[in-house]
Formats: structure tokens, sequence, C-alpha cells
């Protein structure tokens, strides 16, 4: 029986200019598992999906942008779908860089931990534009209070589950994704961890990103998050351990979308 595949998805929202790169660096395979590249094109109008299939990824698109959150449970579904051993993703944007993938599955294919965050601050400080590192440090407090794990990159766009990982999370909003899926996965009891990552500024599009209305729907989600795994028995003091990794280095080099309606996304 050949290898399961390993998933590497791309969010992408009006991209044509950044896709095919990242697309372009995705591996074609990690430690004998071959790696599938999809792009979920979140109702893109400027190319993004024919850029993507000319460079070589399946296209998944959507006929209106429904929001980041929407294209990430779709493209987690669909790694389930697949049966694929890891689900990864990244932003489409080129600020990271799907050479670093080994790192970040490394691991998860060793069994020392279920969802792997790549983080732009674990290895040491990095520059941030200001506004963007206010957010940063404010929102990663509250993940890593909440959590109970020792949580450095809150906000960070790449990231490695395990197919169960995979299989049980739930993204509570179509806005954004990020903070809500760590508090849902710890609260399952799946190990969390961290691999230093390299990334640069974005070169072409636009974040969707403003500070205030941001923060005004990520809050609250936020916290029904974290009550929703109350209500699972889980409290402070009784995560699960957190896998905190700090011996990949990543090489040096190398965001994300509009919020949307609420549809659920399908496979």
């Amino acid at each position: 029986m050949p290898p399961a595949p390993i998933l590497f998805f791309l969010p992408a929202h009006d991209e044509v200019a950044a896709v095919s790169g990242v697309v372009g660096s995705i591996p074609s395979e990690v430690a004998g598992h071959p790696v599938r590249a999809l792009v979920v094109d979140d109702g893109s109008r400027d190319g993004t999906a024919e850029a993507a299939r000319a460079s070589g990824a399946a296209v998944d698109s959507f006929a209106a942008n429904r929001g980041l959150g929407a294209a990430v449970r779709h493209g987690l579904a669909r790694g389930v779908a697949e049966g694929a051993v890891a689900v990864a993703f990244c932003d489409a944007d080129g600020e990271y860089d799907p050479r670093q993938l080994p790192a970040l599955l490394a691991p998860i294919l060793e069994g020392r931990a279920d969802y792997v965050v790549g983080s732009r601050f674990a290895g040491g400080p990095r520059r941030m534009r200001l506004h963007r590192s206010l957010g940063n440090r404010m929102l990663t407090l509250a993940v890593r209070a909440l959590s109970g794990q020792p949580v450095t990159d809150g906000q960070s766009g790449f990231r490695v589950l395990s197919g169960p990982a995979a299989a049980a999370a739930e993204v509570a909003h179509d806005y954004n994704y990020a903070q809500v899926l760590t508090l849902d996965l710890v609260a399952k009891g799946f190990r969390y961890a961290e691999v230093p990552i390299s990334y640069r500024f974005r070169t072409s599009g636009r974040s969707f990103v403003r500070l205030v209305p941001y923060l005004a729907a990520v809050i609250p989600a936020m916290g029904r998050a974290w009550r929703s795994g109350r209500r699972r028995g889980i409290r402070g003091g009784q995560s699960p351990p957190c896998v905190l990794v700090l011996d990949h280095e990543a090489p040096e080099g190398l965001p994300r979308h509009r919020p949307g309606g609420r549809v659920e996304a399908s496979v």
C-alpha cells in the first residue's frame, strides 16, 4: 500500500501575483509521503484560480468570497476526505515558505505532536509592522492564557495538523481561524507544538486585517471557543502537555482575506 498523502492547501483571495510562486515552493514529497497541492480560491476575481492551476495545483473555487475561516474549514475537510496523514496550510501571499514544511511535519510524523504551528517569534524577535505587532502580542497573550500553552505566535498563517486533528478541528466562524483553532484543538486534548519559521512581508496584494474590526470579530469568538472547552472539562492546569519544538532552524527567506458570508464549506 502506498504511503498516505499529505495535503498542503493555500487559502487564497485575489493573490494572482503571488500564488504561483508559493505553489511552486511546495515540496513534492516529505519523508516518503506524496504532497498534494490545493488552492482554495475564496471568490477571487483576479485570475488566482487560473494561475494556481497553471502552476500545478488542484483548485477548489468558491463562487463568492466567504472568508478565511471558511476556506480553512474547506481545506481541512478535503484533507480528511482524501485520507491525508497530515494537512498543512499557509497563506498564499508569499509571506511564508512552504519549503519549511518538513520541519513542521517532523513532530507529527514522529508521534510527538498532533498540531504544529510555525512560529515567527519562537526563534527570537522578528520585525513586524507596528499595528500588526501590537495586535499579535495582545492576541497571543490571550491564546496563551486561555489555552494554558506557551504560545509565541497566536496568529501564524503556517500550520500542520495530523489526520485525526484535522478531522476533529472546528473553525467556529468564517472571518478567521487562527485563535479559535488552537483553543479548539487544545481543549480536545491534541498535543500542541511550535517550530520556528522565517517570514517576509507581502510584496503584492493587500491584507484584509484592520486592527479594530479584526479584534471586534476575533475576541468574542475566542471567548466562545474557550467556554466550549470548559464545557468539555478542560480547564487551566488540566490541558494536555505542550511539546515546544525549537530544534529546527528555519532557512532565511520567505500573509489574508476579507470576511464573507456564513456558508458551510463542502467537499
